[in-house]
């Protein structure tokens, strides 16, 4: 892996006859060296062989103790975010761990 003396970024292989030549995608840099460079993909998948998908649910949010006002449930899971301007405090949204109703709270 090479990188251009320019600009920095990832210098690519181009092709011209039997020799290649780096280039550099961004700027236009060319390589002066002539190598033979190999090509080498890690991922070898089988267009017939199936990926299987899982769908569920991964929890990832924390819990905490609060009522839901929906169905009285005393878990939560919550997160934080920045809804107003940046000098005003964040607000805290759950979403009940049972039902899945979404309420928030401003501080």
């Amino acid at each position: 892996m090479q990188f251009c003396p320019k600009c920095g970024s990832l210098l690519l292989p181009k092709d011209t006859g039997k020799k290649s030549s780096l280039m550099c995608g961004k700027c236009g840099y060319k390589s002066r060296e002539k190598k033979n460079i190999i090509l080498k993909e890690k991922v070898n998948l089988d267009r017939g062989e199936k990926i299987e998908v899982i769908d569920q649910k991964v929890e990832t949010l924390p819990k905490v103790r609060t009522e839901c006002k929906k169905c009285g449930h005393k878990k939560a899971y919550f997160w934080l975010l920045q809804t107003r301007s940046s000098d005003e405090a964040e607000t805290k949204f759950y979403e009940c761990v049972k039902c899945g109703h979404r309420w928030r709270e401003y501080s």
